[in-house]
């Protein structure tokens, strides 16, 4: 006699695994829709943003929150990312070889030039930043580790674009580039002839694109093809001249081939 089966959908299995392979899915939309907003967000909000059911995201922010990835306002029913986020972040920089070796050279320049010095890698058409020591003269103060910024509007993006192919960077980035500021360049052309001279002089510079009144240059880390990570050094664009950008550009270049080097050595790719 065959064997009763109580729920037949589940006997391969197929029904069961989609439904949580989309649970887990969303859940990682939420996540991400939740860092990429620095307000606090409700279950409107988010089922604005999302568009996923209000049945569905009940269930969804109730797990995350007894998890510690979202924190509540009880006044508000508003919700915001939790600890456990940060934790995770935390490990993945705790787990990367390269961390250690890049801050020291953030240290290097910081202390050669006494401006701002940012290590980031590409992740897409944009860069995050892994770490980062402010200038002591710095007058903001925050530590940008963790966040992301495109790639065509900061000089550590050019620099890591500048390591692909015309073709690879048409097939990556979209027609129309966003703008920050006045200045940043949104055209695929001036991507390439930005690319194309970053390439000729050995790093990459942009002025005011990302953040105005900010100018920076960067350098890729040669120790991938193509290279991932890159280091650049923002200035005040009242504090240097066009030839102290230079130098800091040509310092930056000789710092992160002496880097590449030493990740070689150390046999880390």
């Amino acid at each position: 006699m065959p064997q009763k089966v109580d729920n037949p959908a589940a006997t391969d299995g197929a029904p069961a695994e989609s439904s949580g392979v989309k649970s887990a899915r969303r859940a990682v939309d939420l996540i991400e829709t939740f860092a990429a907003n620095d307000v606090w967000l409700s279950l409107s909000d988010l089922h604005a943003r999302t568009g996923f059911p209000r049945s569905s995201l009940h269930g969804l922010l109730r797990t995350l929150l007894e998890a510690g990835w979202l924190e509540a306002d009880a006044n508000t029913a508003r919700y915001r990312l939790g600890v456990r986020a940060l934790i995770c972040g935390t490990a993945y920089l705790d787990r990367d070889a390269v961390v250690p070796f890049a801050t020291e050279a953030l240290e290097r320049i910081r202390e050669k030039t006494g401006f701002t010095a940012h290590f980031a890698r590409r992740n897409g058409t944009e860069v995050v930043y892994l770490e980062t020591r402010e200038s002591q003269r710095s007058t903001h103060l925050v530590s940008r580790v963790g966040r992301t910024l495109p790639t065509h509007a900061t000089a550590l993006g050019k620099a890591l674009l500048a390591e692909l192919t015309h073709d690879e960077i048409e097939a990556l980035m979209p027609p129309s580039l966003i703008a920050l500021t006045p200045n940043t360049i949104t055209s695929l052309d001036a991507l390439h002839a930005e690319c194309a001279a970053t390439r000729e002089r050995g790093y990459a510079a942009e002025i005011e694109e990302g953040t105005l009144g900010v100018r920076c240059v960067a350098a890729v880390i040669p120790y991938r093809i193509p290279g991932t990570d890159a280091i650049s050094c923002s200035m005040p664009i009242s504090q240097v001249t066009d030839a102290d950008a230079q130098r800091v550009g040509e310092l930056l270049a000789e710092t992160t081939a002496e880097l590449g080097q030493q990740l070689r050595r150390a046999g880390i790719r």
